[in-house]
């Protein structure tokens, strides 16, 4: 069988970076019997990406035309002809982005090398402060005459028709009550203003600033009246608003109505429906006009702050279902993904054990956790992701930011590192994504043979712990079917699906890029789910 050997060495980029991949430029000699980490004999060299993780060097705004994937938080990908474009938060390391207008782009043509295309709006429009003060207005509440205090957030982009929308989040950070910006301060034992969802089209997102605003889509609203007050700064979460315009995502149904869905925090995720020629929502004149609550995380009648945010939903014309992506807990850090589905877009959305997360259950399976293999820091607030499909070739990505943990030598303030990462999702059979353990970095596809998977292993089977990395065990496949090292069993190899059976537990293969050695080099991984829902990672080194 034809495997391919990569040559290209780590380049170093940054401050000094505890990875091995980092560190050790020296080209390693290729085993006859392993071929390194792919498997065969190499008959050619791919030359994979060698930017280093670590980009503080060059992730300064005079920098920008080097970032490729660096500085990327919240992205949302969508294709226009050759392109990917990619837009996202204005979270950037030092906070590269500020001053230069807000939700980011950047371009490629491989989802591997990426053009910065600059910023899609210049400054907050109009109409959020004139909403802003209507809405305070109508409780009897001074106007914010001053400059508003405003995070921008999260966008969304979909091709609707011949047009490009995305749909951003903006967030008023001022106190309700006396209307300054929220700082401890000038804590006035009230919560903090709302959030709106607004929206923008273009034609054509190659003309970075063409996109056109269309104004308010919709608000965080509340349930309590003017009941907005808060006893702690620090400690009272019980929310004012009932749902949080905030994180919006977009799906055309397969009966061809339109969705957005949204919500952080607060009291869950809510679908509402879209006027497909407006981009808006029918009506907002009560609170059941601002949608459906799909999902939620605990006692939904009196859990006011929930560890979920960040719902991406696709349907997948070959399953039947809607998939809905879900964010948990904080982002810095301990940021995982989970994922439950429902053939009705508006639920119930059930996990993989049978529960209803539309009523609240704990959702499993989880897909991404922050997690190391060896020779690599390990990544972590792995989530709020994209999902999308390539119009030709019909794969299925997952994109995120990864953050580089906390206190890594030699990086200031190394956890707001933000790096964009693209992955393939495959899907089990019995219909549930898993996501590649590798970053993608567009290696040719092979067929994988038994020969291939004998050899030795790194595999992480991820339990779910608060803020803590999943670290991997050494597993040693043996040609007769045997597992050894760390981890003991039996294994079968199903080639025609590029299908693994490792324990009992179906996992896929992948053609994959070994970002952690050093050099990198091609390798072949595998991504399966436990039958409770844990993911298992793993790729072979040996």
């Amino acid at each position: 069988m034809k495997r391919i050997k990569a040559l290209a060495l780590l380049v170093i980029m940054g401050a000094v970076f505890s990875c091995s991949s980092d560190s050790d430029t020296t080209e390693k000699p290729t085993d006859p019997d392993t071929g390194g980490g792919g498997g065969g004999t190499p008959e050619e060299t791919f030359d994979g990406p060698t930017y280093a993780d670590n980009y503080t060097s060059k992730g300064a705004w005079a920098q920008r035309s080097q970032w490729n994937l660096a500085n990327v938080h919240d992205p949302t990908v969508v294709k226009h002809g050759d392109y990917y474009y990619m837009y996202q938060t204005d979270a950037s390391y030092g906070n590269a982005h500020e001053g230069h207008g807000h939700f980011h782009g950047r371009r490629s043509k491989d989802l591997v090398n990426w053009e910065y295309l600059g910023a899609t709006m210049n400054e907050a429009p109009a109409w959020v402060k004139e909403e802003l003060n209507k809405i305070r207005a109508s409780y009897n509440l001074a106007p914010i005459t001053g400059s508003l205090q405003i995070g921008y957030w999260a966008p969304v982009v979909r091709k609707v028709g011949n047009v490009y929308r995305m749909y951003y989040s903006i967030v008023i950070d001022h106190f309700i009550g006396n209307g300054l910006p929220n700082i401890a301060d000038n804590f006035d034992n009230t919560w903090t203003e709302r959030a709106f969802i607004g929206m923008m089209e273009t034609s054509d997102p190659s003309v970075n600033s063409s996109w056109e605003d269309k104004g308010m889509v919709i608000s965080s609203v509340s349930d309590k009246g003017t009941d907005w007050s808060r006893s702690s700064y620090t400690s009272d979460w019980n929310a004012y608003f009932k749902y949080n315009a905030i994180d919006p995502s977009y799906v055309i149904t397969s009966a061809g109505e339109h969705y957005m869905v949204y919500g952080s925090w607060h009291s869950g995720i809510v679908a509402v429906q879209i006027d497909q020629n407006t981009g808006k929502p029918y009506k907002l004149n009560t609170l059941d006009d601002y949608g459906t609550r799909i999902a939620g995380r605990g006692d939904l009648q009196t859990n006011r702050w929930q560890g979920t945010e960040g719902a991406e939903i696709i349907y997948n014309a070959d399953t039947g279902y809607y998939y809905l992506f879900l964010a948990y807990d904080e982002l810095s850090v301990a940021y995982n993904t989970r994922v439950a589905r429902s053939t009705n877009i508006l639920g119930p959305y059930y996990g993989i054990n049978g529960e209803n997360v539309s009523e609240g259950a704990e959702c499993w399976p989880m897909l991404t956790h922050p997690y190391k293999f060896n020779g690599h820091t390990g990544w972590v607030g792995i989530s709020h992701c994209s999902v999308f499909q390539d119009d030709i070739s019909k794969k299925w990505y997952y994109s995120s930011q990864g953050r580089l943990p906390e206190g890594v030598p030699g990086v200031n303030v190394s956890n707001a590192v933000m790096m964009g990462h693209v992955r393939e999702i495959e899907w089990t059979s019995d219909g549930w994504p898993v996501v590649a353990p590798e970053r993608f970095a567009d290696v040719p596809e092979t067929e994988i043979t038994v020969d291939d998977i004998v050899g030795t292993w790194e595999q992480i089977t991820m339990n779910y712990e608060y803020r803590v990395m999943q670290t991997s065990k050494t597993l040693i496949f043996n040609k007769n079917g045997t597992l050894a090292g760390d981890i003991s069993g039996t294994w079968e190899l199903d080639s025609n699906g590029k299908t693994i059976n490792v324990n009992g537990n179906e996992c896929k293969l992948f053609d994959a890029w070994n970002w952690e050695a050093s050099p990198r080099e091609v390798t072949i991984s595998y991504s399966g789910l436990t039958p409770e829902g844990k993911p298992i990672w793993a790729k072979k080194i040996n």
